[in-house]
């Protein structure tokens, strides 16, 4: 008999792995969803039989919780994607608003930053590039943890912050913006062949925000494609090989989903670099002034708790946007 091909081909072999793990999580899920359920019925059959309403408050938190768990596994379902299973690469970028856009950015990388501790992920920076007075001009992050594209990708857009600038004397309300991109971290090969004369490939030195573990030198990568414009950055990695190695498997999953697109639209979708970072087409608002409230647009999800909401509780928002992006390709089909 011979042996499965994944015993030679590790690659295969950390995948079934991992969705051996997932159909585990699944039966798990439904094990304490149908123990929960059984639960309540008891408690409620006793409640009637013994006339016992001290029963009540504990069907109450038994009932929350099943609630709780069942919308957690309907919003799983939806993550359908061909790549929402992978890891997530995000991009932040100021956009109008000068120094304060920059402040933005921090706080919207701290935000996620939250968020991703909060799902046990883990995070690493593969490029940094500090404001000029304060803040953040653009960072990329690599979020790894099953699913992290899936909930991610409805962070993409312009995000718009109101708010009193800390950075205006005068203490005048002002409102900055800053763009999110993301992509799935594509590790497999892709089969996109790029050619090399459609590439500059610019090096640099290594700075901001990553201390001893970015090595200072001239090894940080910067990759444009001159036929589509794409520009892929990392200088996270040890050496200027590896730097290039990341930059170059970025690109290639970039180019991959531009080829996947059916027309000119979802390609600008793709590259959320071409929409001005500005007035017109943000995705979400955060107001912190004169009253508080974040609204999703697409959606109309909404929290008038800002503080909460930078502190990375921002599954409702990613939760309303795949239930409504499900609505709208049902409504397509």
């Amino acid at each position: 008999m011979e042996a499965p091909d994944y015993w030679d081909n590790p690659e295969k072999s950390q995948n079934g792995m991992k969705e051996l793990k997932s159909l585990k999580d699944d039966i798990e899920d439904y094990e304490e969803l149908k123990n929960t359920y059984e639960e309540i019925e008891t408690l409620i059959e006793m409640g009637y039989e013994e006339n016992d309403e001290t029963l009540i408050p504990e069907i109450d938190e038994l009932l929350t919780r099943f609630i709780e768990k069942i919308d957690s596994v309907r919003i799983r379902t939806l993550l359908s994607g061909e790549y929402d299973k992978d890891g997530a690469i995000v991009t932040l970028h100021a956009g109008a608003g000068g120094t304060e856009a920059c402040d933005w950015v921090s706080m919207l990388y701290r935000m996620y930053s939250k968020w991703v501790d909060s799902k046990g992920f883990t995070q690493e920076v593969l490029d940094y590039l500090d404001g000029e007075e304060a803040g953040i001009k653009s960072i990329t992050f690599q979020v790894n943890g099953e699913n992290a594209y899936g909930y991610l990708k409805s962070e993409k857009g312009v995000h718009r912050l109101v708010r009193i600038s800390p950075f205006n004397a005068a203490g005048k309300r002002q409102t900055s913006f800053a763009s999110c991109d993301v992509m799935p971290d594509i590790e497999e090969d892709t089969g996109i062949d790029i050619n090399e004369d459609d590439l500059r490939i610019d090096t640099y030195r290594s700075s901001g925000a990553g201390g001893q573990h970015i090595n200072k030198t001239s090894s940080a990568i910067r990759i444009t494609h001159i036929p589509t414009g794409i520009v892929v950055q990392c200088q996270n990695e040890r050496s200027q090989h590896s730097n290039k190695d990341k930059a170059m498997q970025m690109l290639k999953a970039k180019l991959y989903l531009l080829k996947e697109q059916e027309n000119a639209e979802k390609i600008s979708d793709i590259r959320g670099e071409v929409k001005e970072i500005g007035w017109g087409n943000q995705i979400r608002s955060y107001v912190m002034q004169p009253y508080t409230m974040v609204k999703d647009h697409r959606t109309n999800v909404e929290s008038g708790n800002v503080d909460s909401v930078m502190n990375g509780n921002i599954d409702s928002f990613i939760n309303g946007y795949l239930k409504w992006n499900s609505m709208n390709s049902n409504k397509e089909d």
